[in-house]
């Protein structure tokens, strides 16, 4: 019996630590233009408070690897990636929200994407023949 309720712990646990890095990466999106500030309704960028947010989930993924399960740590790397990628979006931009400069790149455009990631050194896992799309693009809409 006491085996039950140790899962049922570690699952909760579990359950919390992934809202957690939900709510962490809810809001470096939030200081990243991708969606309206929910008391003002206006995009707001924030550089700074973006790369705190980004900054710790970093850390919590660091202080945490071996401790983490499977679901947790593809939880907090993609969310981690999400977010590096619409920092140097942002950042390149001149600190505008992604969608007020450019629209999001349709299906046909992703590789475009793919060359301009693998040309600025970003790696790819992709091979040519796999025509999966890897990530998805929000603006928060």
């Amino acid at each position: 019996m006491a085996e039950v309720q140790t899962t049922s712990y570690s699952g909760e646990m579990a359950q919390r630590f992934i809202e957690f890095v939900m709510l962490q990466s809810q809001n470096a999106a939030l200081f990243l233009g991708q969606f309206p500030h929910p008391q003002t309704g206006e995009t707001e960028v924030n550089l700074e408070a973006a790369r705190m947010f980004i900054d710790q989930l970093e850390m919590i993924q660091e202080k945490t690897r071996g401790n983490l399960s499977a679901d947790e740590s593809r939880v907090i790397g993609n969310a981690l990636t999400s977010l590096r990628m619409a920092y140097v979006e942002v950042s390149r931009a001149g600190g505008k929200p992604a969608a007020e400069h450019e629209p999001a790149p349709s299906v046909s455009e992703s590789s475009k994407v793919e060359q301009s990631a693998s040309a600025e050194g970003i790696a790819s896992t992709e091979t040519s023949s796999d025509s999966r799309k890897k990530f998805t693009k929000s603006y928060g809409a």
